[in-house]
């Protein structure tokens, strides 16, 4: 019996020399960039791998896929849940605080894939320690296709790691020009995760690229005026200024986003104009504090994942000290869109208007270029400076729009139709054919971009005449109330002169295009006897004529302005597919 035993011990003894290295990689949360001392960033696999471990043995992280991506893989959320409830209905009831941090937007910008990676980890070790009223929802590589698409050549400028992603996505879309048009299946997804998590805070990681300065870290937030109200005085008087100081502790400078335009920075730049095509531009729509973060492309890279990191701690300790305030404002906004009779569409920088800002630069000058032998911008770090310099971050409001009662889209619009679904619009379908008076739009002018930019010839500059006619909708056109959460959103993109609306994005560009024609021979005769039936017509021809001499002299304009003002012309033409009920 005792060989018996001996012989079972060392059985169970060499199953457990078997198993030891296999239970020992079990539990090794080192992450890539650790094991190679902030040399590399981990690959998409290994990203998505070391979740999944977290997630398996930490219960207060989840793991889930939601939607899907121009590469072919489910976009991922992790969230982080002290209370391993993972339902955010239920957690925005409890008086969470919702933080959604994105990474990889541009894959060749992986510090907070880096970072996120290590925070979670961190968190569910206790190393850190998250507050009970903050919940973590993390999207751990947003452009899976860049990240895919991997080089050690991409980004020259870029100081590590040894190899990243593309900037592109699948599509070669940069997904930062996005949001709006959703061309991406990733964009599609994001909508759907953003409204899922109806977060509080929205972080978006980057890395800058542009002039030399000594800041590891800068900043971008939501433009102030642009998110309006209490909540924008707020970000500029209140949430700002407190992640400078949060960040001061750390033994960082934080600095505005250095957005200049010039050769150098050093007499201050204009803050970043966040049009809803970019990340904190769409969710300031929903009233969401909206941060990007950006490191300097040439500090080294574990610089720059230790100053992401930082900030990130630093996001949450602000969120959950101020939780009260953030959860009040963002009520208050929504309630203030619901009741709110103007919305303006456009906004313009005052540049008589600027903070003054410390920023920690160097001393720059120029040399012969070895490549030209012309002059060429150098910067020297052997004589740093620190200067107050002017920061022009006011803007003032302009294309003021009233709001109508409701919008009514006709459903062969499904495209645009669509992307106000996913963004939880709330809709009604008309049951009956039926003839409502509405605002009619007709595009009078605009002008659009002569090279593609990201997919899109984008028109600029659009302007609109305005009528009252009675339309006829068909059963299953859409009904759009305005007493809904989504109403700056939809004044923003349905409202035909926003920057960045719907036509601008050329959904609308088929009305642009006319289908109906004549054959001048026959509608000669054609409209001669119309005139002779409306002389209201004939008399504003006369008009035109007498006050235009190029006109007086053009045959084909004059016979193609009686077709326009007849019933012969298609009404389709030029008329904007999206009507307003006052």
């Amino acid at each position: 019996m005792f060989f018996h035993f001996t012989k079972m011990m060392k059985k169970i003894l060499l199953l457990l020399t078997a198993l030891f290295p296999l239970l020992s990689s079990a539990q090794d949360l080192t992450t890539q960039y650790e094991k190679t001392n902030g040399r590399e960033t981990a690959t998409y696999d290994e990203v998505i791998r070391y979740y999944q471990q977290l997630a398996k043995r930490f219960p207060q992280i989840n793991i889930q896929t939601i939607g899907a991506t121009d590469a072919g893989f489910p976009l991922h959320l992790v969230t982080y849940s002290p209370g391993r409830n993972f339902d955010f209905k239920s957690l925005h009831k409890q008086n969470k605080r919702v933080i959604l941090i994105n990474n990889g937007i541009h894959p060749g910008e992986p510090d907070g894939i880096d970072a996120s990676m290590m925070l979670l980890r961190d968190l569910a070790q206790e190393k850190i320690h998250l507050p009970e009223n903050i919940i973590l929802a993390v999207i751990p590589v947003y452009n899976i296709g860049g990240m895919l698409n991997r080089s050690p050549w991409y980004r020259v400028d870029q100081n590590g790691p040894d190899a990243f992603g593309s900037r592109g996505n699948a599509q070669n879309l940069d997904l930062n020009r996005d949001f709006i048009k959703a061309d991406s299946k990733n964009a599609l997804a994001f909508q759907q995760i953003y409204h899922l998590t109806d977060p509080d805070v929205f972080v978006d990681n980057h890395v800058s690229n542009g002039a030399d300065y000594q800041h590891i870290m800068t900043l971008l937030t939501t433009q102030h005026n642009k998110l309006g109200g209490p909540m924008g005085e707020f970000m500029n008087k209140t949430f700002e200024p407190g992640l400078y100081a949060l960040m001061k502790n750390k033994g960082y400078d934080l600095v505005p986003y250095v957005n200049h335009f010039g050769e150098t920075p050093d007499s201050g730049w204009v803050e970043f104009a966040d049009a809803p095509r970019y990340s904190t531009g769409y969710t300031t729509l929903f009233h969401t504090f909206g941060f990007v973060p950006e490191t300097h492309m040439l500090k080294p890279y574990p610089l720059r994942v230790k100053a992401t990191y930082a900030l990130m701690e630093c996001f949450i300790e602000f969120t959950a000290t101020h939780s009260e305030e953030i959860k009040h404002l963002r009520e208050q906004a929504k309630q203030t869109a619901l009741t709110q009779k103007m919305f303006p569409l456009a906004w313009q920088f005052d540049m008589n208007k600027y903070s003054l800002i410390t920023f920690r630069g160097f001393a720059s000058g120029h040399k012969p270029s070895a490549i030209s032998g012309l002059p060429r911008l150098y910067y020297d770090r052997s004589k740093p400076y620190t200067r107050q310099v002017k920061f022009y971050n006011y803007a003032t409001e302009e294309n003021f729009v009233e709001k109508p009662q409701a919008y009514i889209i006709p459903q062969g619009w499904w495209a645009v139709i669509n992307l106000l679904k996913n963004n939880q619009v709330k809709m009604q379908l008309l049951q009956h054919d039926t003839t409502i008076l509405v605002e009619v739009y007709h595009i009078a002018d605009f002008q659009s971009y002569t090279k593609p930019f990201e997919k899109h010839y984008l028109h600029t500059n659009i302007k609109v005449t305005s009528s009252k006619d009675s339309i006829r909708f068909r059963k299953g056109d859409c009904y759009i109330p305005m007493n809904q959460n989504a109403n700056r959103f939809l004044m923003e993109t349905l409202e035909p002169t926003g920057g960045d609306s719907f036509f601008a994005w050329n959904f609308f560009d088929a009305i642009l295009g006319q289908k109906e024609g004549y054959s001048p021979y026959v509608f000669e005769d054609t409209g001669a006897e119309y005139l002779k039936q409306h002389p209201e017509l004939q008399e504003l021809l006369n008009k035109k004529k007498a006050g235009d001499t190029a006109f007086a002299n053009n045959a084909s304009a004059q016979l193609n302005f009686v077709f326009k003002n007849s019933p012969y012309a298609e009404p389709e033409y030029m008329r904007y597919p999206v009507y307003r009920v006052r």
